[in-house]
């Protein structure tokens, strides 16, 4: 008789109870019932939302989709601008102290940080962390090193910034560092140097996915606290690319390969899913945040002033039953 695992190639999960969230289509065994069950994403779909009031690429996003920060990028200039989303509209918010593009970012829109990012013309690059307090930025601890085009995770008192580009522009970088609220300590390296990726998750247990290295790659790592180690692959290599979500429930979208992309992807923990839901702006250099069920996306490519906003519904958990 054909196994679960010789048809999908993984096994079947055991729970005590019922997971908080799951992939597209994913089984598992609740251990406590005794029973198969399933739960499937419903109704995903983008649609638009409030514009930005300053179109750029390349800017810094956190948040949630209800409660945004955008801030920096470019827009034929270097950018200082913030902008704080309510899930209806932009608003002004206080100004970065230090105007820049191809910055990392973690947290809220109350306790934002902005780390690292370029200048221009040039190869000015940025050690220069700042943190948000909902109406003003205020100096934080300056990372070890240069570094632009880093991807970011966690929140403002516990954050990680990873991959990127030192100076001079061609250097990938491999190296993580990790902040407290004050000052940043190196963490464990990417198993890949890479540039213009993306992050999710939290400080002890952070993604990483996409980038260029210097070909576009779908590679995926998972971050313990401590150490990097392989992830499931995307199923469509592209750079500068958003994501949101956490290490169990990551949500990828846009960028490009090398033409920009709206296809969007869920993670599972082990495995990314495609979902039939893709952007009605394909884009790349955009910003994102939220959770995997719940996400914005916003700037991007031509100095796009679009936001849209991802809904994936979960279904309510299905006991699988056999005859």
């Amino acid at each position: 008789m054909t196994t679960y695992k010789e048809i999908f190639g993984k096994y079947v999960k055991n729970y005590s109870s019922d997971p908080s969230s799951d992939a597209e289509g994913q089984i598992w065994y609740n251990s406590t019932s005794g029973t198969f069950k399933t739960q499937l994403f419903v109704a995903a779909v983008w649609a638009s939302g409030g514009n930005l009031t300053t179109g750029r690429r390349t800017l810094g996003g956190c948040g949630t989709q209800t409660a945004g920060l955008g801030f920096g990028g470019y827009s034929g200039g270097v950018e200082n601008v913030t902008e704080e989303y309510n899930g209806t509209s932009w608003s002004p918010g206080g100004n970065l102290t230090t105007a820049r593009r191809q910055v990392g970012a973690a947290g809220t829109q109350t306790a934002g940080l902005g780390f690292g990012g370029a200048g221009y013309p040039g190869a000015t690059r940025f050690t220069a962390t700042e943190e948000y307090n909902g109406s003003t930025w205020g100096p934080g601890g300056s990372l070890p090193a240069q570094v632009s085009n880093n991807s970011g995770a966690g929140t403002q008192t516990a954050a990680l910034s990873f991959g990127g580009n030192n100076p001079p522009a061609s250097a990938l970088t491999n190296v993580t560092n990790e902040y407290d609220g004050s000052a940043w300590a190196g963490g464990g390296n990417l198993g890949t140097a890479k540039t213009v990726l993306a992050g999710a998750g939290t400080q002890t247990a952070g993604l990483a996915f996409g980038g260029s290295i210097p070909s576009f790659t779908a590679v995926t790592e998972e971050y313990d606290g401590s150490a990097w180690t392989a992830g499931g692959n995307l199923n469509t290599a592209r750079g500068s690319l958003a994501g949101c979500g956490t290490q169990t429930a990551g949500l990828a979208f846009g960028g490009g390969n090398p033409y920009s992309t709206g296809a969007t992807e869920l993670y599972n923990g082990t495995s990314w899913t495609t979902s039939p839901a893709t952007m009605g702006s394909p884009r790349q250099s955009l910003a994102g945040a939220g959770t995997q069920t719940d996400a914005l996306a916003f700037g991007g490519s031509a100095y796009l002033t679009t936001t849209e906003e991802f809904t994936g519904a979960l279904s309510p958990v299905r006991t699988i039953t056999t005859s």
